[in-house]
C-alpha cells in the first residue's frame, strides 16, 4: 500500500522527539496540547492512504516497477539544496545585523525563513509528481487526486504546528542560556578535558538538527508520490 505520507505517529517521530529531548516537553504542562494536537494530525495521515483511491486495485507488484529518474533527480535537487541551505554554517554566523548572541529574534527570523524556503521548494515539487502521476494512468489520476484532497485538508493543520517550532526553541535557547549563567551545561565536564562550546555554538547545532528533522518530516508526502512513480498500476501492464 502506497500511503500519501510514511509518518510514523508521534511515538515514531523524529522531529517530535528531538524537539522533546532538547526542550524537556515531557515535564512541561505545554507538551499534552502539543502531542495530543500532533498525534491527532498525523492520525489522518496515517487513516487515509493513496491507495483508497483505487477502490480496491493495489498497484502492480515490484516486479513492474517504471521509471522516474527525472522525478527522482528533481527530488534529489531540491532536497540537497535545502538541506545546504540549513547545514550552511554562513546561514547561522553570529552576530548578524548586530544584534546580541543573548537575543533570539534573529533566530527566529532565521528558522521562520529555512521554513518559507522549504515550503517554497516543496509545494511546487510535489505539484509536479501529482501532475506526472496525472498523465501515466487512471489509476495513477486518483492517486494524485487523493493526495491533493490531503494537501487542502491538512495543510493548514501541519502549518500551525510547525509554526509553534521557533517557540519551542526558544525554550533550548533560554534554557542554555541560563546554563551559561549559572556555570552548568547539559554534558559532563570533568577537570583535563576539552570545555564544551559555548552555549550559542551548541544552540546552532540544536537548531540545524530541528530543521533537518523538519525538512525530512515536510519530504515524506513527496517520497510516497515518488515511491507511487517506481511502481505500474496494473492497467499499464
Amino acid at each position: 500500500m502506497v500511503q500519501v505520507s510514511r509518518r510514523t505517529g508521534l511515538t515514531g517521530s523524529a522531529l517530535v522527539h528531538l524537539l522533546s529531548r532538547l526542550t524537556d516537553l515531557e515535564h512541561r504542562e505545554s507538551h499534552g496540547d502539543f502531542a495530543d494536537r500532533l498525534s491527532q494530525w498525523v492520525g489522518w495521515t496515517e487513516a487515509i492512504s493513496l491507495s483508497a483511491a483505487l477502490n480496491g486495485s493495489p498497484l502492480a507488484a515490484a516486479g513492474s516497477r517504471g521509471r522516474a529518474s527525472d522525478e527522482e533527480a528533481e527530488c534529489l535537487r531540491v532536497r540537497t539544496a535545502l538541506a545546504h541551505a540549513i547545514t550552511d554554517g554562513r546561514a547561522f554566523a553570529p552576530g548578524e545585523r548586530g544584534e546580541p548572541a543573548t537575543e533570539f529574534s534573529s533566530h527566529r527570523s532565521r528558522y521562520l525563513a529555512r521554513q518559507q524556503a522549504m515550503e517554497a521548494g516543496i509545494g511546487p515539487l510535489r505539484d509536479r509528481l501529482r501532475s506526472t502521476l496525472s498523465a501515466r494512468s487512471p489509476a495513477m489520476a486518483r492517486l494524485a487526486a487523493v493526495d491533493t484532497v490531503m494537501e487542502q485538508a491538512l495543510g493548514a493543520q501541519e502549518r500551525s504546528l510547525l509554526a509553534t517550532v521557533p517557540a519551542l526553541l526558544e525554550t533550548r535557547f533560554r534554557r542554555l542560556q541560563a546554563q551559561a549563567d549559572s556555570g552548568t551545561t547539559d554534558a559532563p565536564h570533568h577537570p583535563g578535558e576539552v570545555p564544551p562550546d559555548p552555549w550559542q555554538d551548541v544552540f546552532r547545532r540544536d537548531m540545524q538538527e530541528v530543521l533537518l528533522a523538519e525538512l525530512d518530516f515536510r519530504m515524506q508526502p513527496v517520497e510516497g508520490l515518488l515511491a507511487a512513480l517506481r511502481m505500474r498500476p496494473p492497467d499499464c501492464q
